[in-house]
């Protein structure tokens, strides 16, 4: 017979691992959607093309990207860590979820491919990419976005077929202090040349990511 303590514990232990019930109040994990972001994307289309495709240089190319990096991205334009006039309006109305079901479309999209088109910069920008620049401690590009430029989810945005003149640009607001929401690529970026910054930009507009 057990005593009246060890009853005590033994409930204790039992309420303790016991599976809550399910209430009214208890929400299914949201789930973006796709469609719900094309639909919402349409403000998109005057910069970023219908599908995130080849649009204007001056602008990255979104079909492929991971969707985490999109929000990211989004999030950090609404909240003033990412300064750019037309984005920091075009989110201001966004909520978390719109940013997310937008990211998932872009996410859903095939990669678009490039191509380097700078045939005398092109072995200097490869050895940027893939062997970084010992003298100068600046890493090689492929370590975090990988050998082909399909970057690594929710980490590392995708490269392969960038654009670039967007990649450039990128780099050189990244060495200025100008886009300072990453200081990984901040500290990268202020450790090279314009013409290495020009070299490694053409190298990944032609990296096949897919």
């Amino acid at each position: 017979m057990k005593s009246p303590a060890a009853a005590v514990v033994v409930a204790t232990l039992l309420a303790a691992f016991a599976v809550a019930p399910a209430t009214a109040d208890d929400k299914p994990a949201f789930v973006p959607d796709p469609k719900k972001g094309q639909a919402l994307s349409t403000a998109c289309i005057a910069c970023h093309t219908a599908d995130g495709s080849r649009g204007l240089p001056v602008n990255p190319i979104l079909a492929g990207q991971h969707p985490e990096y999109i929000v990211k991205q989004l999030r950090e334009f609404k909240e003033g860590k990412r300064r750019n006039a037309i984005m920091q309006g075009m989110v201001a109305a966004l909520s978390d979820e719109d940013m997310r079901h937008i990211a998932a479309f872009y996410g859903s999209l095939k990669p678009v491919p490039g191509a380097a088109r700078n045939k005398e910069l092109i072995a200097l920008g490869e050895q940027i990419y893939r062997g970084g620049i010992a003298s100068k401690q600046v890493p090689a590009c492929a370590g975090c976005h990988s050998p082909n430029g399909a970057g690594i989810p929710a980490q590392y945005p995708r490269l392969g077929g960038q654009h670039a003149e967007y990649t450039e640009s990128t780099l050189r607001a990244f060495r200025s202090g100008e886009r300072a929401n990453n200081a990984q690529m901040m500290t990268i970026a202020s450790r090279m040349s314009d013409r290495e910054i020009q070299a490694v930009s053409d190298y990944i507009a032609g990296l096949q990511s897919r």
